[in-house]
């Protein structure tokens, strides 16, 4: 394994940036405490990077795959058109009619 290399703790102008970035309104006593915790999140990553994965295959989930339907999911005959357009308050007998939710202008 490679030696860890020490990630470099953070300013309070590489926190300000952050902040900007986020849209974060941070007072200075939130800076200083944030640069803390920012810094010793990038040391735990630079400790994350010494592992040796080599012989870890890539792995998409950790949960088996597995067919989620249930044995009585089966595909079943659904509504005629004129059901279906049975209760609706506009139609034009083929499909529903609705208000338009975007005016062209026009």
């Amino acid at each position: 394994m490679p030696d860890p290399t020490p990630a470099p703790t953070l300013s309070p102008a590489e926190v300000e940036r952050i902040a900007l970035l986020a849209r974060l309104d941070l007072t200075e006593d939130e800076k200083s405490r944030y640069a803390g915790q920012l810094s010793a999140i990038l040391e735990y990553a630079a400790t994350l990077m010494t592992v040796n994965v080599d012989d870890i295959p890539p792995t998409a989930t950790v949960l088996d795959a597995r067919n989620v339907m249930r044995a009585e999911d089966i595909p079943a005959p659904g509504l005629s058109r004129e059901e279906a357009l049975a209760n609706a308050p506009r139609t034009d007998g083929a499909s529903f009619e609705v208000q338009a939710t975007f005016d062209n202008g026009d």
